[in-house]
Order: C-alpha cells, then structure tokens, then sequence
C-alpha cells in the first residue's frame, strides 16, 4: 500500500517556523510507513534564504525536485511557497540521489550517481526526474539518458524552472542542496500502479497546415517541405522575426507527429520554437527529426485551461488513487499572467483533484510516458504540456 500527503509553508523568512508548519501537517495528515520519500517543490526565494535547507534537512525522510513559479496542493494556490508531496509505504521503497552537474555530458554523471542510489540489481517501477533547463541543449536528452541506464523505466518529472523572463536560473534539489546543473531523481520499487495523463491544447488550436519537416540536426529544422523553415512558416501563417534571439518566440507551440522514430507510438507531442538563424532555420528546443510533421497551433489561455480541466477531471473516475504528481509548462503559466486571474490553471486543477492528495507546480519541460511499446514504457520529453501521475 502506498500512502501521500501534501504540505506547504509560505514563510520564506522564519526558518524554523517554516520547518515546523511542515512538520506539523506532516503529524497531522499521515503516519509514516516503512519507506517514505517526499517530491519537494518552491520558489527559488526559499532557497536564498534558507528555508528549503531548513525544511528538508528537518524531514525524517529524503526529498527531490526543483524550484517553481508557482504551484497548488490541497487547500492552498500561489506563487511563493515552499511544498512536500510525501509518499510512504511498507511495501515500496524510494532511493533519491542526484548527478551534480550535468552541464558538460548527461549520461555519464547521471549513471554513476543512479549506481550509488539504486537498491539492487532489480528494475525500479517508476522514476521521478528533476532535470535542470539548460540554455543550448536539447531537452529531449534529458529523457533519452534514462532509456541506457534504466531501460524500459516509466520515467515522469519536469524540468526546473525559475521566474525570470527566459525562465533560466532554476534550480534541481537534492535534499537541502539546489543546483543549477545538477540532476535530481527519486527510484521508486515494488508494487505500484503508475497511470499517466498528457492535456495539450484543443484540436481548434491548430492551423490548417502540416508540413514534413526534410532536413533537419537535432533540434535545427533547416528545412520543411524542401523550403527554409522560416519561409515556410511564414506562408502558413506566422510573422516571423528576422534574426530573433534565444526565447522570443515563448509562446509558439508545435505540434509534432515523429513517424520516423524507432519508438513511435502514434502520439504526437508539442515542442516549443526558441528562435531562427540568420539563414532561416529553426530552433527548437528539443529534437525534432527529418520525416516528422509539423502543425503551428494557437497558444490562449482558454484552451490550455479547459484541457487541464477536461483531462484532470477523469482522475475522479480512477479506481484507487493514492495522490498525483502533476506538472504543467510555464508558458501555459504566462499566458495567464496578463488574465484576470493568472493563477486559474492551478485552481481548476485544485477543484479538479480534490479527492486525493496532490501537488501541481509550473515546469521548464515535461516528462512523460506516451504509452507501453513491446513491454516498456516511451518516456518522452513535452513542451507546452500539462502532464500528470496517478499514483
């Protein structure tokens, strides 16, 4: 039996009363089982002054994750806090570490510090991961290291993120440590019933268009439909910017179908376009392979909330739910920062999982199995994505 509760503090100053808010929802809401290991989420405030360190090394049990712009959990929705999703059990057990600094290489560091974490020579049944977002590297490899080191691993967490304009500045955590390149993990053992959803945005979103991407590096599209990528883009309807830098395009999501993938498993997933060359190509910030199709779609406030709504509101139907883990892009976040409410999205989510205990954060990317090909799972990296675990 796996067990969760949710906590939060909002006193960035007082260490010790923040420690002892914690502590006290801790007493108040679940008794600790055999094996517990907590999801930590705040704001990067919380980290300069010390709270996090306080709250986490005053935890009988290991946390992970990363900072956020803003979050929900039962009963409370904002910006600055500082929360713990906990889960315990008798029968699962949690190993947490994390890879230092993954900024030159991602695998190597990360192997070695899931070697020193891991219980066993058996499979974990689920990953949390808590990559950093990294300026110039493509995302998606942040996914792909777990397929050498746990292959086949249902893999699922978020990118760190912080709130500044380009989102840079986020940071992973490890206990009481927070590091801008480090790799932060939990690996979850045993019996567990991991089920995942992915809310996009609606099918009105999209344009009338889909182009096949023929040539393109990584995550560099040079060419869709035999045209530079910019001259096509602007025939199908977007204005783009000669010459734009890094993050100007925040609010351009893609749909992307990758046939060509040896994993493909028919579900497209968004990427995000981060810029052009001064040739015409673009930039996206993560792979995107030749004999994939594109689609632009719209980015409004509306349709990513009543995604999030529509796509959370069937966890009510879900038999045995313990808690979930829900993560949602920071772009979905500012395109609500000009609306009436800008913390909407995380209190449709609240109504929506009021049954359970949960914690729902802003994210630099998602991580998220799209499905189960030949027995192992298709993690896969999201941008412009709502993603949850149903645990």
């Amino acid at each position: 039996m796996l067990k969760c509760a949710s906590l939060c503090t909002g006193e960035v100053d007082d260490l010790d009363l923040a420690l002892s808010q914690i502590l006290t929802q801790l007493s108040e809401k679940i008794e600790l089982m055999a094996n517990t290991a907590g999801v930590i989420m705040c704001h990067a405030e919380f980290v300069e002054s010390g709270a996090l360190r306080r709250v986490a090394e005053g935890l009988p049990f290991e946390v992970a994750g990363t900072t956020t712009t803003a979050q929900a959990v039962n009963g409370a929705t904002g910006a600055m806090m500082l929360s713990v999703f906990v889960m315990t059990s008798d029968t699962v057990r949690f190993r947490v570490g994390m890879a230092e600094s993954v900024q030159a290489e991602i695998e190597g560091p990360l192997r070695c510090a899931v070697e020193r974490a891991r219980d066993g020579s058996e499979a974990p049944s689920l990953v949390l991961a808590f990559p950093p977002l990294l300026s110039g590297r493509s995302a998606d490899e942040f996914v792909e290291a777990w397929g050498g080191i746990l292959p086949g691993a249902p893999v699922f967490g978020t990118l760190s993120v912080n709130d500044y304009p380009d989102a840079s500045s986020g940071m992973t955590i490890c206990g009481g440590e927070a590091a801008g390149a480090g790799y932060a993990f939990i690996l979850c053992y045993g019996d567990l019933n991991p089920r995942f959803l992915i809310a996009t945005l609606p099918e009105g979103n999209r344009m009338p268009h889909k182009g096949e991407v023929t040539r393109a590096t990584a995550n560099v599209v040079y060419e869709i439909g035999g045209r530079a990528a910019r001259d096509y883009l602007k025939d199908v309807g977007f204005a783009a910017t000669e010459g734009a830098s890094t993050g100007a395009f925040w609010f351009v999501p893609f749909l992307v179908s990758e046939r060509n993938r040896k994993d493909y498993d028919g579900v497209p997933v968004l990427r995000g376009l981060d810029s052009f060359t001064e040739e015409g190509a673009a930039v996206f910030a993560a792979t995107v392979e030749e004999g994939s199709f594109l689609t632009l779609l719209n980015m409004d406030a509306d349709g990513a909330i009543a995604e999030t709504a529509a796509k959370l509101g069937a966890v009510r139907d879900m038999p045995d739910v313990n808690g979930a883990l829900v993560f949602s892009c920071v772009a979905r976040h500012m395109v609500l920062v000009h609306k009436k409410n800008p913390l909407e999205e995380l209190e449709r989510a609240k109504d929506a999982l009021a049954g359970a205990p949960f914690l729902m954060s802003y994210s630099g990317g998602e991580i998220c199995p799209t499905s189960i090909k030949d027995g192992a799972h298709v993690n896969r990296y999201h941008d412009y994505s709502l993603v949850a675990l149903v645990l």
